[in-house]
């Protein structure tokens, strides 16, 4: 399955998720609601994943952890935040660099209405990893 097939299920996906909870939880639980809807599209999906942060030649674990990984290509990180901000684009496409992935869609559930491009914005990670 191609990257835009996966992130098309993936919206699909939150929509379902903000129309059954709405605004106002804990990002954890709208990560658990997002990952069991994933899996029912037939997505494989880890959550939580640890990824090391490299410098030279060294791995250092220090506690960076994707919110969710669909199909070991597509990160998506997972905010409930009254509004984005700069620093959330930022640790998404840090988490694409580090991990090496291509693709990640960062969301934020705490909106009256889930919309692409105000809040489920589409990051590309256009650099080498790190």
């Amino acid at each position: 399955m191609l990257e835009n097939d996966i992130t098309y299920k993936i919206r699909g996906a939150a929509f379902r998720v903000h129309q059954a909870l709405g605004p106002g939880l804990l990002e954890s639980v709208y990560e658990a609601a997002l990952k069991y809807e994933l899996e029912q599209e037939g997505l494989t999906v880890m959550s939580q994943l640890g990824i090391p942060m490299r410098y030279k030649d060294m791995n250092f674990d220090i506690g960076f952890r994707l919110d969710l990984l669909a199909n070991n290509l597509v990160i998506v990180e997972i905010k409930s935040v009254e509004s984005l901000n700069e620093v959330h684009f930022k640790q998404t496409l840090t988490y694409l660099r580090l991990s090496g992935k291509r693709l990640g869609l960062l969301i934020n559930f705490n909106v009256n209405r889930l919309e692409d491009k105000t809040s489920i914005i589409r990051i590309i990670n256009s650099f080498d990893a790190a």
